[in-house]
């Protein structure tokens, strides 16, 4: 069963697919946070970077199957496949949204 997901999210995950840094910075406000693997990520250009490295390092693909919504949270659980440590595994996708844009992403298991 596809879910319907959020516009931003949807274009988030598109991006993702097409392993496009700069698409998915373009997602996010200015001075969004994305937290993944316990670490930071703070502003467009650093998001970018953080896409742009996981794409050269690791072929993977996402596939979300869950929707669900936590106070202000809007949370997609997905389904990663890829050479990377772990693999396969799902993840919980945290979004805060203002607006059409991310202002927030936490991603853990």
């Amino acid at each position: 069963m596809a879910i319907k997901l959020p516009t931003v999210i949807a274009d988030y995950f598109a991006a993702d697919r097409h392993a496009d840094a700069e698409a998915i910075s373009r997602c996010f406000a200015p001075a969004a946070v994305v937290i993944d693997e316990g670490k930071s990520h703070t502003g467009r250009a650093a998001i970018a970077q953080w896409m742009a490295n996981a794409s050269t390092q690791y072929s993977y693909t996402v596939e979300p199957f869950a929707l669900a919504h936590e106070g202000e949270h809007t949370v997609v659980t997905s389904h990663l496949t890829g050479n990377f440590p772990g693999s396969p595994v799902d993840l919980r996708y945290r979004f805060m949204i203002d607006g059409n844009q991310i202002t927030r992403l936490e991603i853990a298991p």
